[in-house]
């Protein structure tokens, strides 16, 4: 006679009692989940910090392209119009840069505020432990936030197209009509 196959003896075994929590702490399933989707709200807060990366490498790109130009452009044709709205055209993007640092800041800072609620469920709290450490009560200096840095560079580059515009102007002409 053959051996019953697997899946004749998996049939015939009883199920598993089910792990019962002792009483006040909370339901084993219900801590799974919760760090299942605690995991995953980590990993969105992730995948928001690098598309905020991505978006601040493509209106880096695309400045330096635009400062580049216009500057190679002064260099064939000092004091031309095509300059000044190349630098015009910039410091448009670059507010749209501004903007898109602020919304992304406060989108990480909602999804990391979720994250640390949820966190007072779990046994530990790396969220929160981290930013005690990072900027404890009382010394703003440990920590700078990445915010206060990455905000600067768009205002370089709205600098850099004031000046590239300031060269294009007639300043010999108007100098001359005011001393008059």
């Amino acid at each position: 006679m053959a051996a019953p196959s697997e899946k004749a003896r998996a049939g015939r075994r009883r199920p598993a009692a089910a792990p019962t929590a002792p009483a006040g702490a909370p339901d084993p399933s219900t801590q799974k989940e919760r760090l299942e989707i605690y995991k995953m709200l980590v990993d969105m807060a992730d995948r928001v910090s690098q598309r905020r990366q991505a978006a601040n490498s493509f209106y880096l790109s695309v400045n330096t392209l635009l400062v580049g130009g216009s500057a190679y452009l002064g260099t064939l044709a000092p004091g031309t119009r095509d300059v000044a709205l190349i630098s015009i055209a910039g410091m448009a993007i670059c507010a749209l840069w501004i903007r898109s640092i602020g919304s992304y800041r406060s989108l990480n800072a909602a999804k990391f505020g979720v994250i640390q609620d949820m966190e007072r469920g779990l046994p530990v709290q790396p969220f929160a432990d981290e930013w005690a450490r990072l900027a404890p009560p009382g010394d703003a200096r440990k920590h700078r936030p990445f915010y206060a840095i990455e905000i600067g560079v768009p205002w370089v580059f709205i600098a850099i197209y004031a000046l590239q515009v300031a060269a294009t102007l007639p300043w010999r002409g108007w100098l001359a009509a005011s001393s008059l």
